[in-house]
């Protein structure tokens, strides 16, 4: 292992962190900012009207919107300071594992070359979709859900200034977080690329990546992005599109999986807390993830072959 893949693998990481953070950190900022003022009240009160539809009541809004705009900390936090049944906590944690850290997530999608519609779609209806069939199914959890240890809150902050330093501290925590991750995870990256260990990796995954109807080559970004999860995993993703040959289409259908899948571990654990059942999450998004990936991809496949079809001219 020569000192060129050490310094390979760091160009990489330092390009990736630039990459991703001038996506997180001015989104991180407006939005810390914005908890401060009466603009994600306004968001709330406007949605949670059609929280019925969901079988939950007009304040879970407020998890909702604080999930989808910061990060599934943040809406567990939103959950926390409210006293709702196990069902109603279930939905929730259910519709933020698909759609949490919303607009981040989907700007370094867009960097993968996602297109907005598909992300959008995808977690979006997911969120939705899953919320009203669980409602509809699920006839128990009626009891008021005890919650565990508490994550720690904001500190108190008064007048403009606190409130822009705590952004830009919050902001700057957020690099400094990916920088922490992407970085060793692209030195090993390049380390695992420069022995081959790759290729052989690849073989191994090839049963799985075929099987939801990817090539081969899409195995580091299904692993990074089931680890770490999409934010993170994207790192991987934008360096495989464009140095391991990853096609727009394995690339969307990787996305596809991941928004259902990714972090399957870190996302899960961190609900412990709410008193909810687990397993049924951890089952929900692993079926969820599997079936339609191969649904899009069939559907996908199919189009392209009527594509290649030869046109016969009508006399």
């Amino acid at each position: 292992m020569s000192k060129q893949t050490w310094i390979d693998g760091l160009k990489a990481g330092l390009h990736t962190t630039w990459t991703l953070g001038k996506i997180i950190f001015p989104i991180t900022f407006l939005i810390t900012v914005l908890q401060f003022t009466p603009v994600l009240p306004f968001i709330t009160d406007l949605i949670a009207p059609f929280m019925g539809l969901f079988g939950l009541s007009g304040e879970a809004a407020v998890p909702l919107v604080l999930g989808n705009l910061l990060n599934l900390y943040a809406g567990i936090a939103g959950i926390l300071s409210l006293e709702m049944t196990v069902k109603e906590v279930f939905i929730i944690a259910v519709m933020l594992s698909f759609s949490h850290n919303l607009l981040i997530e989907t700007g370094v999608a867009l960097k993968v070359g996602v297109k907005l519609w598909v992300i959008l779609l995808v977690r979006l209806g997911l969120a939705f979709t899953s919320a009203i069939i669980i409602n509809l199914v699920w006839q128990g959890g009626s009891e008021i859900a005890q919650y565990g240890m508490v994550p720690p809150g904001d500190p108190d902050v008064s007048g403009w200034g606190s409130i822009l330093l705590l952004g830009l501290e919050k902001a700057a925590f957020g690099i400094f977080q990916l920088a922490l991750i992407v970085i060793p995870l692209m030195i090993v990256i390049q380390i695992m690329r420069d022995l081959k260990w790759l290729d052989v990796f690849s073989k191994w995954m090839a049963p799985v990546t075929r099987g939801l109807g990817m090539k081969e080559n899409t195995s580091m970004t299904l692993v990074a992005g089931l680890t770490i999860g999409l934010a993170y995993g994207a790192g991987v993703m934008i360096k495989a599109v464009k140095e391991d040959g990853v096609s727009k289409k394995d690339a969307t259908l990787a996305f596809i999986f991941l928004v259902a899948c990714h972090a399957i571990v870190e996302d899960t654990l961190i609900f412990i807390p709410l008193g909810i059942p687990i397993l049924p999450l951890v089952i929900i998004r692993v079926t969820t993830a599997v079936l339609l990936t191969i649904i899009v991809a069939t559907i996908w496949n199919r189009y392209e072959a009527k594509e290649r079809e030869p046109q016969y001219e009508q006399n």
